[in-house]
């Protein structure tokens, strides 16, 4: 066994001599073959695509190992496509997704919980 890193499965090096381009809302993008569509965009300086549906902030990659989905955009027609998890292919069509949250629903006079109690009571302190 020779010292030095374990040799790990699935890793893909970027192939700095094969160049591809992805779309980013209609924009052409370049990159590297073997770079994830996170490492090309944030490589071509866009370190967020997408904005927060509560405070309407800038998101990006954050974790960059497909935990907190903050990456995620529309990749081909498929929505919620974690960008940090996918690996770049020429071609690809990238547009960013922004959801608005939920309307929460009120409830109303006389409607009742799973258990059947009153919903539209008051709590008492």
């Amino acid at each position: 066994m020779t010292a030095g890193m374990p040799r790990r499965r699935g890793v893909v090096p970027a192939d700095s001599s094969t160049r591809i381009e992805i779309h980013l809302d209609g924009q052409p993008i370049g990159g590297t073959a073997g770079q994830t569509l996170a490492g090309v965009l944030i490589a071509a300086g866009r370190p967020s695509w997408r904005r927060s549906s509560g405070r309407d902030e800038p998101r990006g990659m954050f974790c960059g190992i497909g935990v907190c989905f903050d990456c995620i955009a529309e990749v081909n027609g498929e929505r919620d496509v974690r960008l940090c998890r996918r690996r770049a292919v020429d071609g690809d069509r990238v547009v960013t997704q922004h959801d608005a949250l939920p309307t929460p629903v009120r409830d109303e006079p006389g409607a009742t919980d799973a258990g059947g109690a009153d919903a539209a009571r008051e709590e008492t302190p």
